[in-house]
């Protein structure tokens, strides 16, 4: 196996140039929302050059509407497909599905970026560009990794499928779609901005909109008035306390480095409509975390029951109470026993790449990987180059040299997990 394992090293190490090409033609096409065809014809491109089975479709938005975990700001995909290229195994080994989005979030005020937010600059071993870090540096390390397999003449008893999928940013659509096309494997990584730790918890997300009313007034005689600002304020405090309340029943270890496990963001208030006038409505809207091993509906009813709580608080939201809405983007959360095949498989060859322990946390974010975990019940590992701290942020950039760590280790771990054919085995 340590003859197998530097063939592949010795192949990431002469073919540098290749996976960083590769990388910066991804990250100079704008793949947000809506415009992922052009970045998805370089990932068919690499895949028919590899002699991958691959399948393209554009997801049907009205016949996922009817699934309970569809969420996305339209249902119309046209120009937005999804890949799977499949690496078939010669039979006998365990499967696993690779995954990463290509999709990107838009990158703002290009005045606050270094360079050209889809130039692929490169200064410093660092290639700088939206979507660098999240998460095309993970993509690669993906393709990457198969080509290494290939190209070293390995042949895995498993299949490999890896999968380029659209609308992660949005809730997750594409990764449901694959599954309910049918995709399943015994096990899954997805290579997010972890820094190279191993997450075999992440935690869910939903989002919530908040109505609070009052009573208009003329502001020099706002007494007359119930202001929906100062109201708010009540509300705010009570989701401060649930906040609280649902993070003190966690006690995990994995959440030791996380000061806020499952938070609540409120990210946007808007009320009120003149200077003068006492504000008879305020909008709030928010993200509200999900522990791994908890369901969205029960994050919900802790929710209502703090809102009901507040006419406790104040007579005014007993005829008011205030109106709650789940809209948006949500993500199912997810988790794998520290234990699982999989996650030792991943930590051994992190040991044998890097020759030290990894680190192991919980996600402070959601992915995919709860969809593939709850949905398509496959067991899923996030971990990937990349690190948090500078995904959605101007100047997005990536360690190009983590890129091709996370190849390697995936690499070994795939030669471990699906097994090689009798022949690779006798050398």
């Amino acid at each position: 196996m340590d003859n197998t394992n530097q063939k592949i090293h010795s192949w990431l190490k002469s073919n540098r140039l290749k996976g960083i090409r590769l990388l910066k033609k991804l990250v100079q096409e704008n793949s947000t929302q809506g415009n992922e065809a052009r970045s998805q014809a370089i990932v068919v491109e690499k895949c028919r050059e590899l002699g991958l089975e691959i399948d393209i479709w554009e997801q049907n938005g009205q016949e996922l509407l009817s699934h309970p975990n569809f969420v996305s700001p339209r249902t119309s995909f046209v120009d937005s497909p999804n890949i799977v290229a499949v690496l078939k195994g010669k039979g006998g080994g365990k499967s696993i599905i690779l995954n990463g989005h290509i999709d990107v979030v838009p990158e703002g005020d290009s005045s606050q970026w270094k360079f050209d937010p889809y130039s692929g600059e490169i200064e410093s071993g660092k290639l700088y560009g939206r979507g660098s870090t999240d998460m095309k540096g993970g993509n690669v390390a993906l393709l990457l990794a198969i080509e290494a397999i290939k190209e070293t003449g390995l042949e895995l008893k498993g299949d490999v499928i890896f999968q380029s999928v659209i609308e992660e940013e949005s809730g997750g659509s594409g990764t449901l779609a694959t599954i309910l096309r049918g995709y399943k494997a015994d096990a899954a990584i997805i290579p997010e901005p972890t820094n190279l730790k191993l997450f075999p918890k992440q935690q869910g997300s939903l989002w919530f909109r908040l109505t609070v009313a009052g009573r208009a007034a003329h502001g020099g005689t706002r007494y007359e008035g119930v202001s929906a600002i100062e109201k708010s304020m009540i509300v705010l405090k009570c989701i401060e306390k649930l906040e609280m309340k649902r993070n003190a029943k966690i006690n995990d270890p994995l959440y030791k480095n996380i000061p806020i496990p499952v938070p609540i963001n409120v990210g946007k208030i808007e009320g009120g409509n003149w200077p003068s006038s006492v504000a008879d409505h305020v909008k709030l809207e928010g993200r509200m975390g999900v522990a791994p091993n908890e369901s969205l509906e029960n994050a919900k009813k802790e929710m209502e029951k703090c809102l009901d709580s507040l006419k406790e608080e104040d007579v005014w939201f007993n005829n008011h109470p205030v109106k709650l809405e789940w809209f948006g983007a949500r993500w199912v959360p997810g988790t794998i026993d520290e234990d699982h095949e999989l996650m030792q498989t991943l930590i051994s060859s992190f040991r044998y790449v890097k020759k030290e322990e990894p680190i192991i946390e919980a996600s402070p974010w959601g992915t995919d990987g709860g969809l593939l975990s709850n949905v398509g019940n496959i067991p899923t590992v996030v971990f990937g180059p990349g690190t948090t701290e500078v995904a959605h942020f101007p100047n997005e950039y990536i360690e190009l040299e983590r890129i091709f760590d996370v190849a390697e280790i995936i690499a070994i771990t795939l030669i471990k997990w699906c097994g090689i054919s009798k022949k690779e085995n006798s050398e």
